[in-house]
């Protein structure tokens, strides 16, 4: 048989369903149980947001010198300026 490969959820993705989520909570008609299972359901797909949102970060805090080498941005000469 023939083994079907999901494609992982987008960010954006993930993010509508968290959203959900929390507004489904926030109603408080939801049974405790399923609460709990969406909750933890919600605590997943924060922790998959954050780490999403951490390699982003680091992909962005990377460029290019002059001489076609990968440095950090904070390394950069002209880091010092529009820091704040």
């Amino acid at each position: 048989m023939a083994e079907e490969k999901k494609a992982q959820p987008t960010f954006e993705e993930n993010l509508t369903a968290l959203q959900a989520i929390v507004t489904k909570l926030e109603q408080g008609d939801v049974p405790l149980e399923t609460a709990l299972t969406q909750f933890q359901q919600g605590v997943t797909l924060s922790k998959q947001l954050q780490d999403t949102l951490d390699n982003a970060e680091k992909t962005l805090t990377k460029m290019m010198n002059d001489t076609g080498q990968e440095v950090d941005f904070e390394a950069a000469p002209d880091s010092a300026t529009n820091h704040e």
